[in-house]
């Protein structure tokens, strides 16, 4: 059986059982979606989100597109990871000298602990979309970091421990609009401030059709002993438009450029209709998980037609042997 590496048991994450006939690796939660329409005043639709284990309850920063379209980041409040209340102001962002720092927008946000405090990945602005970086101890002071790339680049999810005495970070180069291509690379760092070394970890799979347009990483990976878990969204473009489906990738332990096992076949894609309706139709786009290391039990938090935040579940033992049965 596959087992997580350095991780802690989490007790109360939450779960709900597979469902009787049900032989899919992943399922749904069946009173998704866990946070709706104008979950907090000025917030229209809360989506794309980072949730981590906070004492006996949980936090995360959430991506709230405003009421004027402006995408923002909100700390959320859990006590059960399900039921969540979104604080109505947005996160103040400080320098490091203690000075206002604001940007354009803000989303897709990813969190982790690494070492000693919580680090915050989102794509901002500067002059195009750009991966910034910030972190915070309490979630109620923040303190931005300088950039963690050139424009263009989105989808930047952080290990969350040193590999072989770097930093990684997982990304993927875009453009200025609505990004019709992209692949999956590596960077690294000494320092969190000076990034490179950048190698490709995967490209968009041309021969298959759920992921032939472009791809993503999805949640902070997981560290197991068969090697890193993530999720990753990848999209097909359509004659009505792109379609957001995920699926699963193992990378290797102490090189992650490498893949070990990728899968062949999307585990989520849009079906229900939190999914296929909404501000953009047809996306299913995982951002986070919370994980037992006793069980092996996964949740996974994935946005919903740019408009809800659902949540899904598996174990990390189903997907391992997905992959290892299942790959390309």
């Amino acid at each position: 059986m596959a087992k997580i590496i350095n991780g802690a048991p989490l007790p109360n994450i939450p779960w709900q059982d597979r469902p009787a006939g049900c032989d899919d690796v992943v399922w749904r939660y069946d009173a998704n979606p866990i946070i709706p329409r104008n979950p907090a005043k000025g917030c229209a639709r809360v989506f794309n989100s980072a949730v981590v284990p906070w004492g006996d309850e949980y936090i995360g920063v959430f991506r709230a597109d405003h009421t004027v379209v402006t995408p923002a980041l909100h700390v959320g409040h859990s006590k059960d990871g399900i039921n969540w209340e979104i604080d109505p102001t947005p996160i103040d962002w400080r320098d490091e000298n203690g000075e206002p720092f604001a940007s354009t927008y803000y989303y897709d946000p990813r969190v982790t602990w690494l070492e000693d405090a919580y680090y915050i990945v989102w794509c901002t602005d500067d002059h195009g979309p750009v991966l910034g970086l910030g972190k915070t101890n309490d979630f109620k002071s923040f303190t931005r970091l300088p950039n963690t790339t050139l424009p263009f680049n989105r989808n930047g999810v952080p290990f969350p421990r040193k590999v072989n005495g770097k930093y990684l970070m997982l990304n993927r180069p875009s453009d200025d609009g609505h990004t019709p291509f992209g692949n999956i690379w590596l960077s690294e760092s000494p320092d969190l401030v000076y990034w490179g070394k950048h190698k490709l970890v995967m490209a968009r799979g041309t021969d298959l059709w759920w992921e032939s347009t472009k791809i993503g990483a999805g949640n902070v990976p997981i560290e197991t002993d068969e090697g890193w878990l993530v999720f990753y969204h990848g999209v097909v473009n359509t004659c009505n438009g792109f379609v957001y489906s995920f699926g699963a990738v193992l990378l290797d332990l102490e090189d992650p450029s490498k893949v070990l096992y990728r899968g062949k076949e999307y585990l989520i894609t849009p079906e229900k209709d939190y999914e296929t309706t909404g501000f953009v139709p047809n996306v299913c786009f995982p951002c986070a998980t919370l994980v037992d290391a006793d069980t092996g039990r996964i949740a996974i938090y994935y946005g919903a037609a740019d408009t809800y935040v659902a949540l899904a579940f598996t174990t990390v033992d189903d997907v391992v042997k997905y992959l290892k049965e299942n790959h390309q």
